[in-house]
């Protein structure tokens, strides 16, 4: 693992670092905040997963959330959001689909299998480097995203039940196999809709349930509300399971950091409450 970058920020250290990834088959980066807590011993990890066009500094430098984790003692990781020169002539120059957008799946596709497995980067080859490299507990781990990575906080969340403590997301795409940004990837990244579900909130929710309540937070003035992310679809498919969700919807916030920052604190006091608990999940 090599260091890029480490600041001082908020009484702990603010890093970014570089590592050759077995899951994609080329180097990845991902930013860390290390409370100062963790000269103490080792602290619990909530990962957070950025959107489209996204890289693994947009959620440290725009949320604002180092200042409360930095309180409550919780380390914070961020990966970028795919692999980068693939030299795949067709993954770059679409924001929505490729280098920038890879979607947190595994993609069985010939022309894309060997560097797009974000799923399997972040739900195992990634906390076990976070564990190696800082005084981090996994066994007390959140997840949070944003977008397509609250998409990819959702759908790790429910394949692996037993992992995380804690799961939230911002406006999350949670049916992406019923709209345009889901459909356009799945279509390329996975060999046929029979393989769509397995990375489709909607459809693990409905046979799989978190112990705990997930948390979402929605802005209604979000341009992309009701052709991207209908959130109402998710609400009804964990009413069919009886899966707890605390779903907020908040007039004049739309998509942006903003949004995040704003109610930032509430998620992570929301992760700290099952992260810092003795024995429950999530």
């Amino acid at each position: 693992m090599d260091i890029i970058s480490e600041q001082h920020c908020f009484g702990g250290t603010q890093g970014v670092y570089q590592h050759h990834s077995a899951s994609n088959n080329s180097p990845m980066r991902f930013s860390v905040f290390t409370p100062a807590k963790a000269k103490e011993g080792k602290l619990p990890v909530l990962f957070f997963l950025a959107g489209l066009t996204c890289n693994e500094e947009t959620f440290m430098i725009k949320a604002g959330a180092q200042r409360h984790a930095a309180e409550l003692g919780i380390i914070l990781v961020s990966p970028d959001t795919s692999p980068r020169n693939t030299q795949i002539d067709d993954a770059t120059g679409d924001w929505e689909f490729g280098e920038g957008a890879g979607f947190y799946l595994n993609a069985t596709h010939e022309k894309y299998r060997q560097y797009f497995n974000m799923h399997d980067y972040v739900a195992n080859e990634l906390p076990k480097l976070i564990a190696k490299n800082f005084s981090a507990d996994i066994s007390r781990m959140g997840i949070s995203g944003h977008s397509m990575g609250g998409h990819g906080a959702l759908t790790i969340a429910l394949r692996y039940p037993d992992q995380y403590r804690s799961v939230s997301a911002f406006a999350p795409i949670v049916a992406p196999s019923q709209v345009p940004w889901g459909q356009k990837a799945f279509s390329k990244y996975l060999n046929g809709e029979a393989e769509w579900s397995q990375y489709d909130a909607c459809e693990l929710v409905r046979q799989k349930q978190l112990v705990g309540t997930i948390l979402i937070d929605q802005g209604l003035n979000d341009k992309f509300l009701a052709n991207q992310l209908k959130p109402a679809l998710f609400s009804a498919a964990c009413k069919q399971n009886d899966q707890a969700l605390l779903l907020r919807q908040h007039a004049g916030y739309d998509h942006s950091y903003w949004f995040i920052q704003s109610f930032i604190e509430d998620h992570l006091k929301h992760h700290a409450k099952h992260l810092f608990a003795a024995k429950t999940r999530p």
